[in-house]
């Protein structure tokens, strides 16, 4: 990570998948901001102005498809999948702008009913997520 690097900003995510929960954009860009502020020296600025990276984002992607298919075309298994779609503008050392997708799911029983553990379940894909973009900000560019 460049030596220039001390502030960042986090633009909420955008949406654009159907079936994401309303809340879901926010909630992820929250633990993106903790994420990043937890695990690297960059602080969270209070502008775009102030910041030498400009993160912004739209989830792309909030699926449900059934796996591990039985006898009987049966599902034992769902599949949630979440891609978001990040582009970090750089203003120092020198302009740049970098993308990143993060697509991570986690598998669960069919015989569970969704509402009762997509948060669980979601708070499990986003810790992926805010790692996937904490590795592409420390990562040699």
């Amino acid at each position: 990570m460049p030596a220039e690097w001390k502030n960042f900003f986090l633009i909420t995510l955008d949406n654009e998948a159907p079936n994401t929960p309303l809340s879901y954009p926010a909630n992820l860009s929250e633990q993106l901001k903790d994420g990043v502020q937890n695990n690297t020296r960059l602080l969270l600025a209070n502008n775009q102005e102030s910041s030498q990276l400009i993160i912004s984002g739209v989830v792309a992607q909030y699926s449900i498809d059934p796996v591990a298919i039985q006898d009987g075309d049966v599902a034992a298994q769902n599949r949630l999948t979440v891609r978001v779609n990040f582009q970090i503008d750089i203003t120092a050392p020198q302009v740049d702008q970098k993308s990143l997708t993060a697509t991570r799911f986690i598998d669960y029983d069919s015989s569970t009913d969704l509402g009762i553990v997509e948060t669980e379940l979601l708070n499990s894909v986003n810790e992926q997520i805010v790692q996937d973009l904490i590795n592409k900000l420390l990562s040699n560019w």
